[in-house]
């Protein structure tokens, strides 16, 4: 099922891509309703745009029927929290969403591989975090820059996914008292997510209960403006590899950094072993 929502996603991002006709600087789709595409729970779907509509990235809306499928289309800006985002010394990832509907894919995936908390690192909005606690998750928000905290504040009234203004690096992920999590990281391999990854990798290694018993998730492109990696795996493999982790699963997804591109962005899920 996660499989093919993920790729009914991807073909309504193609769909959507040549008939929209606005200027927003980002711009997404939610399905309005439950459909045999997207087999989503209502009060799912209702809290997804409850999300976006509270979100104030998002400062337009409106319906439009892309393919067979009845969406409302979300218009936004997040030049003033990018630029914002960069002026911290140690921030490793500039903020630039993936789209909420792919958070819920992969928190809908990371449910299934058994997880029972996401932590949502360098969440920008926390939207991951946020997806996870509607699919019934536990889930905490790791983002170092404050104006990106107080917006998510701002969401936290229809679900608390606990955000945290903190470095990931240092955070004391001791205090969350984690028994099966997975580690959502933010930012592509190339863009300063190999040295946030490095960071928090290193900081759970030391927490003896979580060696054995985490996940992760990592943000990969195959854009060929970026140089690969020798071990593969979308910009991820050395890290991967040097990590003792093992590539479990990839969905790939739409993302604001991909809406114009063929490829979309491939999510790795992996493992500790």
């Amino acid at each position: 099922m996660i499989e093919e929502l993920a790729k009914n996603l991807v073909e309504l991002k193609k769909e959507f891509v040549p008939i929209y006709d606005g200027n927003s600087q980002i711009q997404e789709v939610i399905p309005k309703s439950k459909s045999d595409l997207f087999p989503i729970e209502e009060s799912h779907l209702e809290l997804l745009h409850e999300f976006a509509t509270k979100n104030p990235i998002y400062y337009n809306s409106f319906e439009k029927k892309i393919g067979t499928i009845d969406c409302i289309v979300y218009e936004g800006d997040i030049n003033k929290y990018w630029l914002n985002s960069i002026q911290h010394g140690s921030s490793k990832a500039p903020f630039s969403p993936t789209w909420i509907m792919s958070g819920y894919v992969g928190s809908l995936l990371a449910k299934e591989l058994g997880y029972l908390q996401v932590i949502d690192i360098g969440s920008g909005d926390g939207r991951i975090a946020f997806c996870a606690k509607v699919l019934g998750l536990e889930s905490y928000s790791i983002e170092i820059d404050d104006m990106l905290v107080d917006l998510q504040h701002l969401l936290t009234s229809t679900l608390d996914f606990h955000p945290f203004c903190s470095d990931a690096a240092s955070f004391d992920y001791s205090s969350l008292n984690l028994s099966r999590p997975i580690f959502f990281i933010g930012g592509l391999a190339q863009m300063g997510g190999t040295s946030l990854a490095s960071g928090v990798l290193k900081t759970i290694d030391s927490i003896s209960n979580l060696k054995k018993n985490t996940g992760w998730v990592f943000a990969g492109t195959l854009s060929q403006k970026y140089a690969p990696d020798p071990k593969n795996e979308a910009g991820w493999g050395t890290l991967i590899e040097e990590n003792n982790l093992k590539p479990v699963q990839t969905v790939s997804l739409p993302t604001a950094w991909t809406l114009h591109e063929s490829d979309e962005t491939p999510y790795i899920f992996a493992e500790s072993i």
